[in-house]
This record gives C-alpha cells, sequence and structure tokens, in this order.
C-alpha cells in the first residue's frame, strides 16, 4: 500500500495487524472454525490447533483469547499517529478532544446496538467488543499526553484496582474472586442487568484500558526518532518480560479471559506486543513480500464497517445467496464438504467487499 502518513511512510505492520485481527474475527462469523473437530478427525493435531481458534472456558489462555486485547491495542496503537494528522490539518486539541469522545460514544451505542439485535430486546451490556473499544478508547486518550511514567503507572494502578476489587469483594453468592458466577464482575453484571453473561463480565473494560494505555506507548514510541532495530529490540524485550510477569502470576493470580485477571491482561498485553514486534520486523524492516500487505490492508481499512455488516445478518445473507450454488457444486463430496466450501466462500466474499471500497476509496469512519 502507497500510502503516506503525512510525514513519514505509514508503519504497515500496523494496517496488517488490524487487518489480520479482523480477518480472523470475520472467521468467526462464517463459523469456519467449527468444522474441525474430535467427531470428524478425531483427538488428531487438527483438533487441537482448532481448540486455540475457540474461547478457554475458564482458566487458561489459547490464541483466541488474545483477538480482543488485539483490538484494544491496536486501537491505542493507532492513536497517536491519527491526533498526529489532525493537528497538521489545523485541528485544535478541544476539537480533537470532541472528535475522540464522539467517536467513543458512537462506538459503545454501536455495541449496544447490536446486543439489541440480536437479543430482541433493550439491552445494555458492556461485553461486547464495540463498547469496551469505546470505553478504554476515552480512558486512553485522557492520559496520553502526561509523561510516560504516569501512563504507565495509571495503567499498573488499574490492574491493582481490579485485584483489590476481586479479592476483597465478598457478599453472600459472590465471594469467590476466581470462580465463574460467583465473583465481584457477575455480581455487579447481576446488580444492573438482572443476570450473569456466562462469566463475561462489563467491569473487563476497567483492566482491559491497560492494553489500549499500552497500544498509546507502543504507538508514540514508533513516532519517535529511534532506529527500527532499537524500536524491534525494545518491543521484543517489553513483549517478553510482559508474557513471563503474566505466566509467571498465574499460580497466584489465574489466567482468565472472561473477567480480565491482571495475569491475563499482562501476557495477552505481551503477546501482542510480540505480534506487533514479528510483523513489524517482516513488514516495515525487512519489507518481505511488501504488496502483500494489501490483502489484509484493505480490511483494515473498513475494519469497523465489516464488523458490523457481518454481525448484523450480512454473513448469513451472503450465505444464503452462495448456499444453491456451492451445494450444487459440491455436495456430491458430501455434506461437510460442501458446508466448509461455502463458509470458504463467504469469508472470501467479506474480504472482496473490503477490497471493492478500497479500489472505490470508500472507507466508512466515525
Amino acid at each position: 500500500m502507497n500510502n503516506k502518513n503525512n510525514s513519514q511512510n505509514r508503519i504497515l505492520s500496523i494496517d496488517l495487524f488490524r487487518g489480520l485481527t479482523m480477518l480472523l474475527l470475520l472467521g468467526e462469523f462464517v463459523n469456519i472454525y467449527n468444522y474441525f473437530t474430535p467427531d470428524i478427525f478425531g483427538q488428531s493435531v487438527i483438533t487441537a490447533i482448532n481448540s486455540q481458534f475457540h474461547h478457554h472456558a475458564w482458566n487458561g489462555l489459547r490464541f483466541w483469547d488474545l483477538i480482543q486485547p488485539y483490538f484494544m491495542f491496536i486501537v491505542g496503537l493507532s492513536l497517536p499517529f491519527a491526533i498526529e494528522s489532525r493537528v497538521k490539518k489545523g485541528d485544535t486539541n478541544k476539537e480533537i478532544a470532541k472528535h475522540i469522545h464522539k467517536r467513543a460514544v458512537m462506538l459503545i451505542l454501536m455495541g449496544w446496538a447490536l446486543y439489541c439485535i440480536n437479543s430482541g430486546d433493550i439491552t445494555f451490556y458492556f461485553q461486547n467488543v464495540l463498547v469496551q473499544i469505546g470505553g478504554t478508547y476515552s480512558i486512553a486518550y485522557l492520559v496520553m499526553h502526561r509523561s510516560i511514567n504516569f501512563q504507565i503507572l495509571f495503567s499498573i494502578s488499574l490492574l491493582l484496582f481490579t485485584e483489590a476489587l476481586y479479592r476483597l469483594f465478598s457478599v453472600e453468592g459472590f465471594n469467590h474472586a476466581f470462580i465463574i458466577n460467583e465473583n465481584f464482575g457477575s455480581w455487579l453484571d447481576v446488580q444492573y442487568s438482572g443476570e450473569s453473561q456466562d462469566g463475561w463480565v462489563s467491569f473487563n473494560m476497567i483492566p482491559t484500558a491497560a492494553h489500549t494505555i499500552w497500544g498509546v506507548l507502543i504507538g508514540q514510541f514508533l513516532m519517535s526518532k529511534k532506529t527500527p532495530n532499537n524500536k524491534l529490540i525494545k518491543m521484543i524485550l517489553i513483549g517478553t518480560a510482559l508474557v513471563a510477569l503474566g505466566y509467571l502470576l498465574a499460580p497466584i493470580t489465574p489466567i482468565i479471559k472472561r473477567i480480565s485477571t491482571s495475569s491475563f491482561v499482562i501476557v495477552s498485553g505481551g503477546w501482542s506486543i510480540l505480534t506487533l514486534a514479528f510483523l513489524y520486523w517482516v513488514v516495515d524492516i525487512k519489507k518481505i513480500n511488501k504488496r502483500w500487505t494489501t490483502f489484509f490492508g484493505v480490511v483494515s481499512m473498513n475494519s469497523i464497517f465489516i464488523y458490523l455488516f457481518a454481525h448484523v445478518g450480512g454473513a448469513n445473507l451472503i450465505e444464503q445467496i452462495l448456499h444453491p450454488f456451492t451445494y450444487a457444486l459440491f455436495f456430491w463430496s458430501g455434506e461437510f464438504s460442501a458446508q466448509v466450501f461455502t463458509s470458504v466462500m463467504v469469508w472470501a466474499s467479506l474480504w472482496y467487499i473490503c477490497y471493492w471500497m478500497y479500489i472505490k476509496k470508500l472507507f466508512i469512519k466515525i
């Protein structure tokens, strides 16, 4: 991709990271990860790999548990670049702040709207990724102009606050810090919504704000005049240290995504930085097959749109259109093969929508 970020070449690894993460998420909408099960393949390597594309039931970490932290981190990562672009266009600090908070509110409202569409009821849950991104987006912006030390200490304080709440909170039926549906987060959800969401809690927005703040810090670091190799080495060191610390804390505080324990936030934050470091090395330093970043970049350019489109029934609509043709072509090889091919074609169609919008220069932003 030939876009430039005003004063410097665009950091392609950020686009690649965002596009890759969104494309993986779209795979869930087309059920592509549900076809490889023990019933079909037995206890095989494929099944073991497939388990990584589903959330861990409770205490533990799988690859799919990193998708939301990736998003939170990428939002923070992009924020310094977006603000620099607006400053160069002449926007005042007041105008930028208004835009940031307006965007945050819109993300929250869209997240709530998805809940209402899916359930048929008016609900205001905070577990949705859009809602949580909206909340952490504002929090990260409010502290991003402070010193590096302040931002780091603020993010740590969010984790310590969360840790203390879970460990010290004690109400009958909700007095076990790290047991599903019996902890502070579940109690809070019951108070305002009347029910617990299978262990997923709204309070996650507070500790996972650390992911967005760390994204801002890494984004600011990437904008510095340090050499690319220096940036790479420091990202590797920071990411490795966080991953190691998160796993070392696991015997004390379990790694639980559904309530975003401090150990989970730390270890997933570390993996987010290491993932970016790898992509940065491949694309921005080694410049290996630079053009293939376009494949993921086109998804990156309209990530919110394609997420909403797939979520509100776009993926199902495409499946209904393609189903007669894909089954006519592949039903001879068995229904399972036809199902897999249909899902792959729907997945490809969602990508092509992004590609078509890209070549037509249609970029839907909020």
